[in-house]
């Protein structure tokens, strides 16, 4: 399965967003308001749950500054990636894309994609009012 966001323009330089998307803290500030944890358990590596959703742990997986970071997910139950893809288009101004991929049986996929979706456009959303 694979969900794209749409590109978001930031109000920041690639370096700048890059710096902030890696440390990871920084993602409770992304997060829907439908948030119900968030913890981050060590350097790179964070927890959260939505409400009504089970915890999903992330960690960072690959960092190629400024321009991409992938985040994974630490447990093998449902692995999947989400990638940000960041282009700067001028000085103080980024394009970032958000791409999740996941390897789901086709159950699975039918019941996540919905919500799914609606969480990487709510992070692409709120990085564009970084």
């Amino acid at each position: 399965m694979n969900i794209t966001s749409p590109k978001t323009t930031v109000n920041k330089s690639a370096q700048e967003l890059f710096d902030l998307l890696t440390d990871v803290k920084n993602f409770e500030r992304l997060m829907p308001d439908s948030i119900s944890k968030f913890e981050v358990l060590e350097e790179g590596k964070f927890i959260f749950a939505l409400k009504g959703m089970p915890e999903i742990t992330l960690q960072l997986k690959e960092m190629q500054a400024p321009n991409k970071i992938v985040l994974g997910a630490a447990g093998d139950k449902l692995p999947f990636t989400l990638t940000a893809d960041i282009n700067e288009i001028a000085e103080n101004k980024s394009e970032a894309q958000l791409t999740f991929e996941g390897d789901f049986n086709p159950m699975m996929a039918m019941m996540i994609k919905g919500p799914i979706t609606s969480f990487i456009g709510t992070l692409s959303e709120k990085m564009g009012q970084l």
